[in-house]
């Protein structure tokens, strides 16, 4: 990857571009990549998708670098070969924070004696398509960014349509009209991966537009342009994500059998801890938790809650930030979390955080810029 790196200076190479010409999977594609940025030996840029170029020291990097000419193996397969002849041990742990495209940090954490971003590339190496279960909040969607830097995302919900994710017709600047492909098709033609968040919420009949390209045939045919035919480039992958309990989301037996994996994600308390938020909060958020695992409460305060509890302390105060936490709860979980929330900091009593009596008049501030004070002074 140095060499073909060095060898083009001047240009700036995605994920899937370099997949393409070194023949390997975007899985292994991307660590080395971030290998070379990690050691300074590259430079990675990109708002959205990563792009990767030569620096000075890339070089010196691909002297010792290897290429095979591509078409030379066939990437699954080498992948496979790699997984049974090299110990889990000696391969690449990422274990500290991995910066996500949007900027925020993500604390990989332990599945299967692996971490997580690590045992999805597996997975998406060996093409084991993944769902993602656990209550909103929880991580889901960063887990998938940072394990996936080529990613590319469906919000599902109930009004999502065939052509969302495939394609669909809209205007040009001319008045005319041409077909634009949805993120399904981009993800199998530049061989992507491909969230498909809330994946529950979408219509069973939509879904089974996503099918054909996940099993087998690895195809679909676009019947809204032509009756095309799209076909799967290597390292297109699929993982959804589900919130169980949440209105309107039905796992089904189709949806539920198109994912060989399926990894529950909740909350890792230890790590709001770190991230220093408050520990009362942070007991607090555990039994909670504890009681909707029990069937007594059907809410709990997930990481997103806490994090967004730390920022609101940081900017109204404690007491605000506990009234503003007990009022995001659903109604019916609300008197239950309060006694929680009282028990653990000792305050007598605590309500939704709500507008209060109106201010006196001498109280008012005067509006930015404004030189009404100085008005009255002169005219004195």
């Amino acid at each position: 990857m140095a060499r073909l790196l060095a060898d083009r200076p001047a240009d700036t190479l995605t994920i899937g571009d370099m997949a393409r010409q070194l023949g390997h999977s975007h899985g292994a594609v991307r660590n080395a990549a971030l290998t070379l940025v990690r050691r300074g030996e590259a430079d990675q840029g990109g708002t959205g998708q990563p792009e990767f170029r030569a620096n000075a020291r890339t070089a010196a990097a691909a002297q010792t670098a290897v290429i095979s000419p591509p078409g030379t193996h066939a990437p699954r397969a080498q992948a496979a070969t790699a997984r049974t002849t090299i110990p889990a041990a000696a391969t690449a742990r990422q274990t500290g924070p991995i910066l996500r495209a949007g900027g925020q940090l993500y604390h990989p954490r332990e599945l299967a004696d692996l971490p997580d971003v690590e045992a999805l590339n597996r997975l998406r190496d060996a093409d084991v398509p993944v769902l993602l279960y656990g209550p909103p909040g929880t991580g889901k969607t960063s887990l998938v960014e940072a394990a996936f830097p080529d990613l590319l995302t469906v919000a599902g919900d109930g009004d999502t349509t065939v052509g969302d994710l495939i394609g669909e017709y809209t205007q040009d600047d001319a008045g005319g009209y041409v077909f634009q492909y949805g993120p399904l098709v981009t993800a199998m033609t530049e061989g992507r991966a491909l969230l498909i968040d809330d994946a529950t919420l979408i219509s069973p009949k939509v879904l089974a537009a996503l099918y054909p390209a996940m099993d087998g045939r690895r195809q679909i045919q676009v019947k809204a342009h032509k009756g095309e035919t799209i076909k799967a480039e290597p390292g297109f992958y699929v993982v959804a994500g589900h919130n169980p309990g949440v209105h309107g989301a039905v796992l089904t037996e189709a949806l539920s059998s198109r994912f060989s994996v399926q990894i529950q994600i909740g909350t890792d308390y230890d790590l709001a801890l770190a991230l220093r938020i408050d520990a009362r909060v942070v007991r607090v958020a555990r039994h909670l938790s504890h009681q909707v695992e029990l069937g007594e409460l059907g809410w709990a305060p997930q990481l997103r809650e806490l994090l967004s509890y730390q920022k609101t302390e940081a900017v109204l105060g404690t007491k605000a930030a506990l009234a503003n936490l007990v009022g995001i709860a659903p109604v019916e979980d609300r008197d239950a979390v309060a006694d929680a929330v009282i028990k653990a900091v000792g305050l007598k009593e605590i309500r939704p955080l709500t507008l209060g009596k109106q201010l006196p008049a001498t109280a008012a501030r005067q509006p930015p810029g404004s030189t009404g004070s100085a008005h009255r002074g002169r005219s004195r």
